[in-house]
């Protein structure tokens, strides 16, 4: 028999699917800088966080929203493959395959671009481009002076962040959006969310502001470890549901759950 808080623990699996998208002021605030952005005539447009404060969703969601009314295309997962990489380009731009075996003239290409300026505006969505290599982003830079391709790049904040920025992209970047982890106000609502879209909304009335205190300091505030901890809360509920039940209140939300949890991710050393 499944237990109660299995669909629970499901709600937590890390995604990217615009399904699973949650609402918040700040992620709202982004997507329309984003929006806002790509209608300017810039080159470049970089959307910069650590890993986990909503980048790609935030690109899959625009990706999904505005491709059929946009020149629009997402390179979901880096393809560091400079070959591969430039003959995808290639059949966005020229609407055309290569031969096989054959490789693309990378100088015949931007003047090809040349000729759409004013016709065309393609917008490619470029994720994790960390992956990247220096080479393929300076030629990445090349296209995107034809003024007929716009790039938004995804980059991960580093520690090095600043470095990283200014090699990759100088200035031909006009635009910044940076995400953040998110306050204690927006894990109340995004953690509240996810449940109730799901209709957990027993398990979300039991989960107070105490609990979201601990899980905030013990993630940070960023969303894909707090996915990783929910999860984990809800498994070791699981297990206990399953069991042993006399051990578990279902009244009540366990700050002693959390921090197992939080051993058991390694977020606290005993």
């Amino acid at each position: 028999m499944e237990s109660r808080y299995s669909p629970a623990k499901n709600v937590f699996i890390d995604s990217i699917d615009i399904e699973d998208y949650i609402e918040l002021d700040s992620s709202i605030a982004a997507y329309d800088q984003l929006l806002h952005s790509i209608e300017k005539p810039l080159k470049m447009i970089l959307v910069f966080g650590r890993p986990g404060t909503g980048k790609s969703i935030l690109l899959n969601r625009l990706y999904q929203n505005h491709k059929r009314q946009k020149d629009l295309h997402y390179f979901e997962t880096p393809t560091t493959n400079e070959k591969e990489f430039f003959q995808k380009l290639f059949k966005i731009i020229t609407n055309e395959n290569l031969p096989p075996n054959t490789q693309v003239n990378f100088s015949t290409l931007v003047d090809y671009c040349k000729t759409l300026r004013g016709k065309r505006e393609i917008i490619i969505l470029l994720d994790e481009a960390q992956m990247y290599s220096r080479d393929m982003m300076e030629r990445i830079r090349l296209l995107s002076d034809t003024r007929v391709i716009k790039f938004v790049v995804s980059l991960h904040k580093t520690e090095n962040e600043d470095l990283i920025a200014k090699e990759h992209f100088q200035s031909r970047i006009w635009e910044v959006i940076e995400l953040k982890n998110g306050s204690r106000t927006d894990m109340k609502s995004y953690i509240h969310k996810k449940l109730l879209k799901k209709n957990f909304f027993e398990i979300a009335n039991v989960i107070k502001s105490t609990h979201i205190k601990k899980i905030h300091k013990l993630t940070k505030g960023n969303y894909r470890e707090t996915n990783k901890l929910l999860f984990t809360i809800f498994e070791i509920y699981e297990h206990y549901d399953k069991n042993d039940p006399f051990k578990i209140n279902y009244d009540q939300f366990s700050i002693k759950i959390i921090e197992m949890a939080g051993i058991k991710l390694g977020y606290i050393n005993v």
